[in-house]
């Protein structure tokens, strides 16, 4: 539906209202900026080395929530080659196969929102690594394993008693993903714990897991410049 709306309505960008395009070039610098580390402060343990390309403020945080909340759909491209120079600071050396794992939205957030917006952007930024040639692929192996409440407002700790066990390795999927070198992807990066979670899942399922990738990481723990 957002789709059909997005060829009849006019369009502007999400960013700073200009008509014509969903992300004008001046709003979309900040999505085209190098990756660098984005550990959170403190950091969880067990986090894997996390990278992001901005801060989550100002017109990227009104991409990201126009893409995720309102579905503005003009936006996956650019989100999703942002998160591709992310999951590409997160490679190996060499060319060893990476698998892309997304985290996983729940239930409640995909009916809201009729899709699962990360596995999207990963799947975009897979491609895009693909073009340069790179052996990625994305494969969705984790799952909900309980429910959690909203993080919104939690503290740290408060974020990490929430989301403990929250997560798990589809069954189907253990064989699929043991020995494999993965890298944890999301949208956004606040206190590492959603990421931390989902890397230990992946771990006990034998993955080996090299990063987490974000397009963004919150300001109060700005991305490291």
């Amino acid at each position: 539906m957002r789709a059909l709306l997005d060829l009849v309505l006019p369009v502007e960008c999400a960013g700073c209202g200009h008509r014509g395009t969903v992300a004008c070039p001046g709003c979309l610098l900040e999505l085209n900026a190098r990756a660098e580390p984005c550990w959170p402060r403190p950091s969880p343990p067990g986090l894997p080395p996390p990278w992001a390309v901005t801060a989550y403020a100002g017109r990227p945080r009104e991409f990201l929530l126009a893409y995720k909340e309102e579905g503005i759909v003009g936006l996956r491209r650019p989100l999703g080659v942002a998160l591709a120079t992310a999951v590409r600071a997160g490679l190996p050396p060499d060319d060893r196969p990476v698998v892309i794992v997304p985290v996983p939205s729940s239930r409640a957030a995909r009916r809201r929102r009729g899709r699962d917006h990360v596995a999207e952007l990963a799947r975009v930024a897979a491609a895009k690594l693909r073009a340069e040639g790179r052996a990625v692929e994305v494969v969705c192996v984790l799952r909900h394993a309980r429910r959690v409440a909203d993080s919104a407002g939690l503290t740290a700790a408060e974020r990490s008693v929430n989301l403990a066990g929250a997560f798990a390795v589809r069954a189907p999927c253990r064989d699929r993903i043991a020995g494999t070198s993965v890298v944890v992807v999301d949208d956004v990066v606040t206190t590492g714990v959603t990421l931390t979670e989902c890397t230990g899942a992946l771990r006990a399922a034998g993955a080996n897991v090299l990063a987490a990738a974000s397009v963004a990481a919150t300001r109060r723990r700005a991305v490291d410049r």
